[in-house]
């Protein structure tokens, strides 16, 4: 039950920084909007670098058969593309006025968020039964994430129409899901034998579809030169980070 404890408290932690950031862009909405570019930086390193340097070196030490370590982690890719293909909608934002029912955008945003925090529950459940240290390196990795796109989220359930203080309870109960998804993965462990060996790749698979396809492009848009070199040593530092909690999980 230890590891089940871990999960929860960690998902619940995971939840709470929505609504702290939700909070902090409903008071300084302007000054989060500049240093926003410096969190998807910091956000794409500890991504790769929690992928990279703990989820796959831990899943390729516990199975003999590599290649469906990598099977699992295009599978774990290829998911985290059709959540974003079909659960989030980005006609409104290429169509502008011509998009009909700028509400429903806010709510398909929404249900797309709670399926993703439901995965990240699962993933940190089964983190967490691998080993401690690794659950909390994918806690960290979670959160990198999770500040810059629900800084995004709340910009696109405003675009939608829905009211602040609506937007931010909405997203809070739907970041909830997190520790839903936590009881779903450890279950899911314990009456499925050996799925951790699919999870946890799967779920570096994710981390680098985030990565690479979201995060990284967003970085590659910016072409201020200062800017640029900052954002390069953050996410270096973020990679950093990541290598050096391995050695003290150890």
């Amino acid at each position: 039950m230890e590891p089940l404890i871990y999960a929860l408290i960690s998902a619940f932690i995971v939840s709470l920084i929505g609504l702290a950031v939700f909070s902090a862009l409903y008071i300084q909405d302007k000054i989060i909007k500049k240093i926003l570019i410096y969190l998807v930086s910091f956000s794409a390193g500890g991504l790769i670098g929690g992928a990279f340097f703990h989820l796959l070196p831990e899943s390729i030490s516990d199975t003999c058969n590599p290649l469906l370590i990598f099977l699992s982690v295009m599978a774990g890719f290829c998911l985290f593309f059709i959540l974003e293909k079909f659960l989030r909608w980005h006609h409104c934002h290429e169509h502008g006025e011509a998009c009909p029912r700028k509400l429903y955008l806010g709510y398909l945003n929404l249900i797309g968020d709670a399926v993703h925090n439901l995965i990240d529950g699962i993933i940190i459940a089964a983190t967490y039964i691998v080993s401690v240290p690794l659950g909390i390196v994918t806690t960290i990795s979670i959160i990198s994430h999770e500040i810059p796109q629900e800084l995004g989220d709340f910009g696109v359930l405003l675009y939608a129409g829905i009211p602040k203080k609506k937007a931010m309870i909405f997203n809070f109960m739907v970041a909830l899901i997190a520790v839903i998804g936590v009881f779903v993965g450890y279950f899911l462990i314990q009456f499925i034998d050996g799925i951790t060996l699919f999870l946890v790749p799967a779920a570096a698979g994710g981390f680098i579809y985030i990565a690479a396809s979201d995060l990284i492009p967003e970085l590659q848009k910016e072409i201020n030169a200062k800017s640029s070199i900052i954002n390069f040593i953050i996410f270096i530092g973020a990679l950093i980070f990541m290598f050096g909690l391995k050695f003290l999980g150890e």
